[in-house]
């Protein structure tokens, strides 16, 4: 064909292209944030952190209602009457199962990302995911008419299934469709979301709104409405052009995806990145566990995950939120208790939002020191306020500070920037089984900080802080001394990187 003949198809391409995807040439090309990609991010991120974040914390405000209705379904399955200590003990490990089994579901649904990932997509998975919450919502939201707490059980173990899934496909999915300079504030919105839903489920669990013995039922099952928003709105969102090209083979529908998230199809440059990562992928095998624990390349990257991804849940974060009414009754400070968790959410959602905006500008590993070298001062002045706030009627106040002052802290780094470093660190053929790996081992760390911290509480009362302190030490050691930067890298001048330590 003559070099003229050439123009000619190439030109149709791009009308072809403009025409479909409804986008202008490259006057008005977007080189940021545009409307279609902010629908996206929206589409993906409301859909899926929002369930994660709510089924996280509503089930703090209305604990005492349910374990009533618990305690009296138990006596009316029982022809005896047994001791009431018997009775008060059961309905506790009913509620203590009910709370820790979501992250055993969240565990099982971190594990199995990569396999959805792989197969469904990350859009496909995503929507698949959804079919765990359509099924849990109607058991929690029944549950009290069928007097069966078993369908709590096992509703709270599906959405953790579903939470676990989408702490890993939903920072993918972000990460693949954003561009380089805006990765990570779009990254960062998945923890904006969680923060957001947090707040909303303990709004919503006040005993003036939903947190009542007659609509509790009904708070539950609210987590079905993100699920219908995302099942009308990530359906008009292409697949992620990385796993279309990488995965799939598919240049053109690849194109086609990159086009209508930057609204041009001036993309060529963005083309060739993920073609030249398609090509390298070509020459090497398909990652194994094996191949991911022996390729230092590899190894060194998967660490640095799993260590922020642990330094996330082991830094007291969960603790505070699982317990914070309870943290600041031990503060003496009685009815306000539940505003005070109020307060502290609305915090963490403004800092947040602050963070998306620092996270391109400052950088991933200052925010990830800051907020954990903050967060460990904080954390030794409460837990020497705490030992002292029953003989001092000001310390309750000085309590209430720092840990809405602890939260600001977490959520200036290690709130947001663990879920999306995973998608940072590793190529197209790694990525969907480090993500399993990172987030299972999140889950697992959320899982047991759940179950440890009210009885090292009940031993340590508020010197149990000292332990997180301790730890938030060591993170800072090892952020400091191991994890890179990646603002405004590409991944393969990342994957380049790790190389180069890997021969060092």
């Amino acid at each position: 064909m003559s070099k003229e003949g050439e123009d000619i198809d190439e030109h149709q391409t791009k009308e072809e292209l403009t025409k479909q995807n409804g986008v202008s040439g490259p006057d008005h090309a977007t080189k940021g944030l545009n409307p279609r990609l902010a629908f996206a991010i929206a589409a993906a991120a409301v859909g899926s952190a929002f369930q994660h974040g709510y089924n996280l914390g509503v089930v703090n405000a209305p604990q005492k209602l349910i374990e009533e209705w618990i305690l009296g379904v138990i006596k009316n399955q029982t022809d005896a009457s047994p001791p009431s200590d018997a009775n008060q003990t059961k309905v506790t490990m009913i509620f203590s199962i009910a709370v820790s089994i979501y992250c055993v579901g969240g565990m099982l649904g971190g594990a199995i990302t990569g396999l959805v990932a792989e197969k469904y997509g990350r859009k496909g998975g995503l929507l698949f995911n959804n079919i765990f919450i359509v099924i849990a919502a109607a058991l929690l939201g029944f549950s009290k008419a069928m007097n069966s707490y078993y369908m709590i059980i096992v509703g709270r173990f599906l959405l953790g299934i579903n939470s676990g899934l989408n702490a890993g496909l939903t920072p993918m999915y972000l990460s693949e469709i954003a561009p380089v300079q805006l990765r990570g504030a779009v990254g960062t919105v998945y923890q904006l979301v969680l923060t957001i839903s947090i707040l909303i489920s303990q709004i919503l669990g006040l005993n003036f709104i939903l947190g009542t013995a007659e609509l509790w039922p009904i708070l539950l099952s609210l987590t079905i409405v993100p699920t219908i928003f995302q099942l009308i709105t990530l359906p008009m969102c292409p697949e992620s052009p990385k796993y279309l090209l990488i995965t799939k083979g598919q240049e053109i529908e690849s194109q086609r995806a990159v086009t209508w998230f930057r609204g041009t199809i001036e993309v060529h440059d963005e083309m060739d990145e993920m073609r030249r990562e398609y090509e390298s992928m070509k020459l090497v095998p398909k990652v194994t566990l094996r191949e991911m624990l022996v390729n230092s390349a590899l190894r060194i990257p998967l660490f640095i995950s799993l260590v922020v991804m642990i330094a996330q849940q082991l830094s007291g974060i969960n603790a505070v939120i699982f317990f914070s009414t309870s943290i600041f009754q031990l503060a003496s400070l009685g009815d306000s208790a539940q505003l005070a968790t109020l307060a502290m959410g609305a915090m963490n959602v403004l800092m947040t939002v602050i963070s998306l905006v620092l996270v391109e500008r400052v950088g991933r590993k200052v925010l990830l020191l800051v907020g954990f070298s903050g967060m460990f001062v904080i954390t030794c002045l409460l837990a020497v306020a705490l030992a002292y706030v029953k003989s001092n009627k000001w310390l309750p106040y000085v309590c209430i500070l720092l840990v809405i002052a602890f939260v600001v802290m977490f959520a200036v780094g290690p709130g947001s920037i663990p879920w999306f470093l995973v998608s940072e660190l590793f190529n197209q053929s790694a990525l969907p089984l480090a993500t399993s790996l990172a987030v299972g081992t999140n889950w697992t760390a959320n899982f047991f900080v759940g179950l440890g911290f009210l009885p090292l509480q009940q031993l340590l009362g508020g010197h149990v802080f000292f332990i997180f302190a301790i730890l938030q030490a060591l993170f800072i050691v090892f952020i400091y001394k191991k994890v890179p930067e990646t603002k405004n890298k590409t991944l393969e001048e990342i994957s380049t990187m790790f190389k180069q330590i890997s021969y060092t």
